[in-house]
């Protein structure tokens, strides 16, 4: 048990915490983070004006269930940037373990290439479909534009951050890529 008194024994107090006698670590919190998570309370209020006119009030508000549905959707990808950042998307980690270090490398590397492609088409093909979008919202006089924008952003920075991640997996040897794998991979057992 750490001293109270100690500054580490404060810092890992602030970082981590028990949910559900697992020990979660909050510390890898970035700044990329931080719009998926302002997604997320601004999913939460919406949601609960909803509940609370519709279920409260008796009298709901027609608006509140459309844009919760395009909130969803800017969290689902804002969600996205925050994971592509850890470089902790999911993936099939059971291949790595019967390949040679050097095919496990350059595997990995030729599905981190193939992914930044993806991220970066997907976002062309967002922005090309929020410029050719006119319209506005059924229930609200906002651009439905605004959402092919958000996601359009957040494929870009996910490519961005897929970049790194591919120059990172090629400067390193072949043993730390498989390494780094195979600690993904049993990071969340159960000890």
């Amino acid at each position: 048990m750490n001293n109270p008194n100690d500054s580490q024994g404060a810092q890992d107090a602030r970082s981590e915490f028990v949910f559900m006698d697992s020990e979660v670590d909050i510390s890898d919190f970035g700044t990329a983070d931080l719009p998926g998570l302002i997604a997320l309370w601004g999913l939460s209020i919406v949601v609960f004006v909803q509940f609370f006119t519709r279920y409260v009030l008796n009298d709901s508000l027609a608006w509140t269930e459309e844009l919760a549905r395009y909130v969803l959707v800017v969290v689902a990808f804002f969600g996205a940037i925050s994971v592509s950042r850890k470089g902790t998307h999911i993936f099939l980690e059971f291949f790595y373990r019967y390949l040679s270090p050097v095919v496990g490398k350059w595997l990995t590397v030729a599905m981190e290439v193939l992914t930044m492609l993806f991220w970066a088409f997907m976002s062309l093909q967002a922005y090309k479909l929020a410029l050719k979008t006119k319209t506005k919202m059924a229930s609200m006089e906002l651009p439905k534009n605004a959402l092919y924008y958000a996601v359009s952003f957040s494929l870009a920075v996910m490519a961005l951050y897929s970049l790194w991640w591919l120059i990172h997996k090629i400067r390193q040897s072949p043993e730390d890529v498989l390494r780094e794998i195979e600690e993904s991979a049993l990071h969340d057992v159960p000890k």
